[in-house]
């Protein structure tokens, strides 16, 4: 989220009036260029939310910054987003335009951010963005496409990627071509871009209850048919998590084991998902209330198993996907990503395999999206040979109920699935396995 100052505590940073001032509620300048180099000692990359779209109406801000409309559009139709109350740049000024870059400048090498995360892209490249008719004016060819703004993209793009390792994430909720194409190939120019897509159908499936969860089984397949479109990243937003939406684990159905073992099946199918991951905080022991800004996060839910076990497997895979290139080297397109079986609805079961570049390594996801354990399920398989159990998330260690495959399969050959080797496994119930081929 971003830390530059802003008045209300309440918009979380996203209502900046201090586009140069890290936040004075966390100390001076000095203070946050220590912690951002304490979490590079610590080997943590730090990624800054940024606000290029819009600024608040505060007198003491940019708004009517000399009594005109310096920084913003004059006419309303184009200067104002009535939904949040705030003021949209004037991206066709060169002195907007060089502010707001200058400052994107300001935070990647004055503090050594590792990237940045802009914020409400959509809002910046369509003019007509949650407006009506007749509330908006059309680009000079008639479009509404917000022509300036998506120059400015392009050109901040450019600059940011001149600093030496630094990335840039959108987040971008429409099917805009190219958000993550290079701008010399006319595309935006970013590093990533959230998939928003991805993370509404997959919310929406597992706050089903999994009686019913045989008739949206396109949710967790609808993904791959655009997921090598764009450079995406999997996110669990901060939006996602308040207003009434639930914390993560309590926007799963059942009691509280269900709850859980749903928040472990997950997570474990979102870190075998193509695209890179990001959490929200508190996702990653069970918070069971919604995120509030005026209260830290639960920490002393740790005392209880439950949610300590949870800790811990997330802790688990974090460090299965740092060993398992076949988890990150190929994000971009299909050649790291197969289908093995999405076809047995009934069982609200999938099956898919991930290689890594060199397509000798490669994982079995085997995901059990119901309550009810499924022993002797027969899956097809890349080859034929002895395969590892190397996770599992109905691991009692992990809060499970231990079900699995005594740390280990056997493919015999012979064709199923379409493959060429097939064995049969133990699916625990709301578990998902993960199987490596012994070499």
């Amino acid at each position: 989220m971003p830390v530059m100052e802003h008045p209300f505590t309440g918009s979380w940073g996203y209502q900046v009036s201090g586009y140069f001032a890290p936040t004075s509620r966390f100390g001076n300048p000095d203070d946050f260029r220590y912690f951002v180099d304490a979490c590079h000692q610590a080997g943590l990359g730090v990624i800054l939310d940024w606000v290029p779209g819009h600024f608040p109406r505060d007198e003491h801000a940019l708004g009517r910054f000399d009594g005109t409309a310096l920084y913003e559009h004059a006419d309303p139709r184009k200067g104002e987003h009535r939904d949040w109350g705030t003021l949209i740049f004037n991206f066709g000024r060169n002195e907007v335009r060089a502010f707001l870059l200058s400052n994107a400048l300001y935070w990647l090498k004055e503090f050594h951010l590792d990237g940045l995360r802009v914020d409400a892209v959509a809002s910046m490249l369509y003019l007509d963005y949650s407006r009506r008719e007749g509330e908006w004016i059309p680009n000079i060819y008639g479009g509404r496409e917000n022509l300036e703004a998506i120059d400015f993209l392009k050109r901040f793009n450019e600059l940011a990627h001149l600093v030496p390792g630094a990335i840039t994430i959108a987040e971008e909720s429409t099917s805009y071509p190219g958000v993550t194409r290079p701008t010399y190939l006319d595309g935006l120019g970013f590093t990533m871009k959230w998939n928003m897509g991805w993370m509404h159908d997959i919310l929406e499936y597992f706050s089903t209850d999994p009686l019913y969860r045989k008739y949206h089984q396109k949710n967790i397949t609808f993904s791959m048919l655009y997921a090598f479109s764009e450079n995406f990243m999997l996110p669990i937003s901060h939006d996602e998590v308040v207003y009434g939406k639930c914390s993560l684990t309590g926007k799963m159905p059942g009691d509280e084991w269900r709850k859980f073992a749903n928040t472990r099946a997950f997570l474990a199918y979102m870190y075998g998902h193509p695209g890179k991951k990001l959490q929200f905080m508190g996702a990653e022991f069970g918070q069971t209330t919604e995120w509030n800004h005026d209260r830290q996060l639960e920490w002393w839910l740790l005392q209880f198993p439950i949610h300590h076990k949870l800790q811990t497997m997330v802790a688990a895979l974090n460090a299965l996907y740092r060993s398992e290139p076949s988890l990150y080297e190929v994000d971009d397109n299909h050649q790291g990503f197969e289908w093995i079986d999405f076809r047995d609805v009934e069982s609200s079961t999938i099956v898919f395999a991930r290689f890594a570049r060199n397509r000798e390594d490669f994982l079995v996801f085997c995901c059990n999206f119901t309550p009810k354990e499924r022993p002797d399920y027969r899956i097809g398989l890349p080859k034929p040979g002895l395969y590892r159990e190397i996770f599992n998330t109905d691991s009692e260690m992990f809060g499970g109920s231990n079900q699995g495959n005594a740390g280990a399969v056997y493919a015999e050959p012979g064709d199923f699935h379409g493959r060429p080797a097939s064995a049969r496994v133990m699916l625990p119930p709301l578990g998902v396995i993960v199987l490596k081929l012994e070499r």
